[in-house]
């Protein structure tokens, strides 16, 4: 059901695009606009990753340099039947991770120092496993993808409104050029976000399963969304928002028609119902996974890292 949302969702999102290429230029606007998305989505999905990576100054790790943070996403990869991402660190106070890449052979992971410092080993893996779910279930190339396409929205119609205008220029002449400049930017950052909440309630669930414990993830979430602390990186770059698992803009609060993550509340109470309803614990490929098979751990304590 997720995945059938999720592609009504792109659907929607590619018409919209093609409907201000249509305003815009008639049926020759609508293919203009067509090509050029193709062309900025093969980019995009090429390098999305070495982008999202870059623009947060995440360093590359390796079993060496982090040894028990480098051994955890090894071990979630290797319970999901996935290859193993590359392993990156970024220097904030903020917690927070995400993951990239176009594919599941050709994805990395990154954490924050800050939720590094702030979470157990138990909600640390949590949380990387619902960055592991996000590269399984393709949501990192669908979001980039989302992404792209409302970005060219927005400067699609920017661009008619600066230099279309004309009274013979596009479908509707000037009333499709100001409908398009107005409102097709608004429909784009709606339909993303809904994208957006989509895939995290999925990759929530399948994280719960990977990691064998629904509950530390839960645990994870409310501290983690509840952290003042801010990401000058994220604060830069707002459109890459969306790849976190919460919400890493603090300076701005946007009205939840068009926010990139569902409320941490329903999050972490779809989480709880999982957990009650796994019996003697999440299923994942077809095997039970008990808690007694989580991550290996010392106990179930507040020790902090050190992760790195």
């Amino acid at each position: 059901m997720n995945y059938a949302k999720t592609m009504l969702l792109l659907a929607s999102l590619t018409a919209v695009f093609l409907g201000v290429g249509w305003m815009l230029g008639g049926i020759t606007g609508m293919f203009i606009a067509l090509a050029f998305a193709l062309a900025t989505n093969f980019y995009a999905w090429w390098n999305s990753d070495k982008a999202a990576l870059r623009m947060h100054n995440a360093r590359a790790v390796t079993r060496a340099q982090a040894p028990e943070f480098y051994r955890m996403v090894e071990d979630l990869a290797k319970r999901a039947n996935m290859p193993m991402p590359a392993v990156y660190i970024i220097e904030t106070d903020q917690p927070n991770a995400f993951a990239t890449g176009r594919n599941p052979e050709n994805a990395a992971v990154a954490a924050t120092t800050g939720i590094m410092r702030m979470l157990n080993r138990e909600e640390l893996a949590g949380v990387m496993a619902h960055e592991l779910a996000h590269i399984q279930n393709r949501d990192t190339l669908i979001m980039t993808v989302a992404a792209t396409v409302a970005g060219a929205i927005s400067m699609l119609a920017q661009f008619g409104l600066f230099f279309g205008g004309g009274r013979d220029r596009g479908a509707l002449g000037f009333v499709g050029v100001i409908l398009a400049a107005i409102l097709a930017p608004f429909a784009a950052m709606m339909i993303q976000g809904l994208i957006s909440r989509t895939r995290e309630y999925a990759a929530d669930r399948l994280g719960g399963q990977i990691a064998g414990d629904p509950m530390a993830l839960a645990s994870a979430l409310a501290k983690i969304s509840q952290s003042p602390a801010l990401m000058e990186t994220a604060e830069r770059h707002p459109a890459s928002a969306h790849l976190f698992i919460v919400n890493p803009l603090r300076g701005l609060r946007m009205d939840r028609l068009f926010a990139t993550h569902p409320p941490a509340e329903r999050r972490i109470a779809a989480l709880r119902e999982q957990a009650r309803a796994a019996g003697n614990g999440p299923t994942l490929q077809g095997q039970t996974v008990t808690r007694s098979s989580t991550i290996p751990r010392a106990g179930r304590s507040n020790r902090r890292g050190p992760w790195e």
